[in-house]
């Protein structure tokens, strides 16, 4: 039987186990490939708790949980490129354990229903973006399949582990995905 993916609001009551799943290890397979080159730290525990999962998590929403068969795997989330302006939406995606990377669709799943969610509760722009590099293939094989349209790409601006590889930007219009 195959597993139930789904997204939704993380409960108060599970920040700790969102933090120990997502955030504690500084070394975990997915900071490799989520933006490796902007060298951003993960959270502390104290400052997820307190600060960061109330205001990102429970209050503003600008993330989801990820869960499979009731278990959190993943997060989804959204934010403005062009801040105060609010017109330029952008989403990402985090599998946080390499184990549901790949057979299951976890990510193609939660994505489309990401999507599906924001046009209709959130947003009422007429585009989505979603931003990655050219050395996350998963991620640009993902963005396709749910059928965003490379939109740009920008050459050898992001620059990991000795190498430049090229920012890559995907998009959907509103009426495009609501005729998918």
């Amino acid at each position: 039987m195959a597993a139930t993916i789904k997204i939704r609001p993380v409960q108060p009551t599970e920040l700790t186990t969102l933090w120990q799943l997502g955030f504690s290890d500084p070394e975990a397979a997915w900071t490799q490939w989520n933006g490796p080159y902007f060298h951003d730290q993960l959270p502390t525990q104290h400052d997820f708790e307190t600060i960061i999962g109330p205001r990102d998590w429970l209050i503003r929403q600008h993330n989801w949980v990820i869960t499979r068969d009731n278990q959190i795997v993943g997060s989804v989330n959204w934010h403005f490129v062009d801040g105060d302006l609010q017109r330029w939406l952008e989403v990402g995606i985090t599998i946080y354990d390499q184990a549901h990377w790949g057979g299951e669709h976890i990510g193609r799943i939660a994505l489309t229903q990401w999507l599906t969610h924001l046009f209709a509760e959130v947003t009422t722009l007429p585009h989505i973006g979603l931003t990655t590099w050219s050395g996350n293939l998963r991620m640009m094989h993902v963005a396709e399949a749910i059928g965003l349209k490379q939109e740009a790409r920008i050459p050898q601006v992001r620059f990991w582990q000795g190498q430049y590889y090229d920012s890559v930007k995907y998009g959907i219009l509103r009426t495009d995905w609501q005729t998918k």
